[in-house]
């Protein structure tokens, strides 16, 4: 059997491991958590080298790909540097075909292509696929990535002024340590809302649900959630806040959205090509496979 292993700074909590079928193939996926150590992760890494078909970098980016050009984040990277066999992907090909046809692959399910009066997205720089079919289906966007990467509270009103600060700022966010980029370990479980106006005037949230699950308000009734990784208790956390519509990127297994580090590490598995796929390699096997998001109502 294929073994696709993503090994992640997050929490150890949010540990999973499930075979899923892809096309018949049955391909095991697993979660390794390591609570923030980045040395764990990087020897990690340097144990699964050449004993699994595929390894995902969960946590953390290698690269961050912004209109068309790749950044590199040298933290991510020192994780893996040890590895010399397997292919390591950290999502970015996902992000950029599966979440930029998000509301196209979930329209049979919504009942259409909706559409949003005002949308905030948490942090748009590392996930620019999203955050561009976020802008197509909404009115007006704020992006948070200065409030929640940077502690300013200055909102980036609408896509182009989110290009013209990724430009600026992603050359310097590739030699930031890891831990001001991404919550990592138990700084993931805790929760402190910030920027509550902001929330509480979008009829959709989206971006990573690491920072929308550490910053959220207490009430987030009738709004529609668009995020990537979830588990049956972050289902019941939102359903309990009032949340109406759950859409996130990736399918279900067994309870759990993986994120697409883990997918697109399963799908490089599954291909067997032995290095990471192309983004024309990923839409073909999106179609193939019926790779899609879920869709789940959580309150009427």
């Amino acid at each position: 059997m294929k073994k696709a292993i993503s090994v992640s700074l997050g929490s150890s909590k949010r540990n999973k491991h499930v075979t899923i079928m892809l096309n018949g193939e049955p391909i095991s996926v697993e979660r390794r958590g390591v609570d923030g150590d980045a040395k764990a992760a990087r020897a990690l890494f340097a144990q699964l080298d050449g004993q699994v078909d595929a390894l995902g970098v969960g946590g953390v980016e290698l690269y961050l790909r912004f209109d068309g050009k790749e950044y590199p984040l040298h933290s991510g990277l020192g994780l893996i540097k040890d590895v010399k066999q397997t292919p390591a992907v950290d999502g970015r090909g996902l992000k950029h075909t599966l979440e930029r046809q998000v509301f196209r692959l979930a329209a049979q399910q919504l009942g259409g292509i909706p559409h949003y009066e005002r949308a905030f997205f948490t942090l748009g720089v590392d996930r620019y696929g999203m955050a561009q079919a976020v802008g197509e289906v909404a009115d007006s966007v704020v992006y948070g990535d200065l409030m929640f990467a940077l502690g300013l509270p200055i909102p980036v009103k609408g896509i182009k002024h989110l290009k013209w600060l990724g430009k600026v700022l992603l050359p310097i966010v590739g030699f930031m340590p890891i831990s001001m980029v991404y919550p990592t370990g138990d700084k993931q479980e805790s929760i402190q809302p910030k920027y509550e106006k902001y929330w509480q005037e979008a009829d959709l949230i989206a971006g990573d649900f690491l920072y929308i699950r550490k910053h959220m308000p207490a009430d987030l009734s009738g709004k529609d959630i668009l995020t990537n990784t979830t588990t049956s208790a972050d289902v019941d956390l939102l359903r309990a806040r009032g949340v109406r519509w759950l859409i996130t990127t990736t399918p279900r297994y067994e309870g759990r959205s993986f994120g697409t580090n883990m997918m697109e590490a399963a799908l490089t598995a599954y291909a067997g090509k032995g290095r990471v796929l192309t983004d024309a390699e990923l839409n073909a096997l999106i179609d193939e496979l019926g790779i899609g998001p879920h869709v789940e109502r959580l309150n009427t």
